[in-house]
């Protein structure tokens, strides 16, 4: 990540300071699929959106406190769009607010659309102030399609999306599979947490993927013929 992006070691060690690695999606995956992504990085500098989508997002500098509304995020993210790019990491280009996405005559709206030069392809981020539901992916993978059949141009890659909420449940999240679909979840905060709480926080969700993947290793085990069926 520091040959890609270019890092100076003042940098680097902000990264680190802020939990970086273990704030991108990737540090959520097995190792095997953490490896896997790290070779392809290595070999052929291919970056892919787990390597470059955290969770959770650190938006502090935006100064919101008590209640507001998706429409002051908003506002509060393109008031501090520096801050909030250098947050996103490096690559991202913004674009537009309020896409308009218009289908059978009806109007609809993507909060923020971005352009990552080493995924190549459309970042589309859409704002929630409450839990994720599961409507809202839905709502995220109709964006999706339309921006990969209006939007993209040749030589890109499909379009992806990050849904921004203030919390999300890992268990709902992981149910719907939403990596297939191009889509990733993440929370926000607007202060930051002590250290201490955002390490817990960080932890119990790697502690929970190397569960994951050991429920799925036995079954992966019975899957194969033992050598007592060979030998029948």
């Amino acid at each position: 990540m520091c040959r890609i992006e270019r890092w100076s070691t003042r940098v680097l060690q902000d990264r680190i300071q802020s939990m970086l690695y273990e704030r991108t999606a990737i540090s959520k995956k097995s190792e095997k699929v953490i490896a896997k992504e790290l070779q392809g990085l290595r070999e052929a500098d291919a970056l892919t959106p787990d390597l470059v989508f955290r969770d959770p997002y650190i938006l502090d500098f935006l100064g919101l406190r008590d209640t507001y509304s998706e429409k002051d995020l908003e506002a509060a993210i393109l008031r501090e769009i520096e801050s909030f790019l250098l947050e996103m990491g490096s690559g991202f280009a913004f674009i537009e607010r309020q896409k308009r996405i218009t289908l059978d005559g009806d109007d609809y709206y993507l909060d923020l659309l971005f352009y990552h030069r080493k995924l190549r392809r459309l970042v589309g981020v859409e704002l929630k102030i409450g839990d994720f539901r599961p409507a809202d992916a839905g709502q995220v993978e109709l964006y999706l399609r339309w921006l990969d059949r209006h939007e993209r141009h040749p030589g890109e890659d499909r379009p992806v999306a990050l849904i921004l909420c203030a919390g999300a449940k890992k268990e709902m999240v992981e149910y719907l599979d939403l990596g297939e679909k191009g889509i990733h979840v993440a929370e926000y905060l607007t202060v930051l947490p002590k250290k201490e709480i955002l390490q817990r926080k960080l932890h119990a969700a790697v502690i929970r993927a190397r569960n994951r993947l050991a429920a799925e290793s036995p079954k992966k085990r019975d899957a194969r013929p033992s050598k007592t069926r060979l030998l029948k």
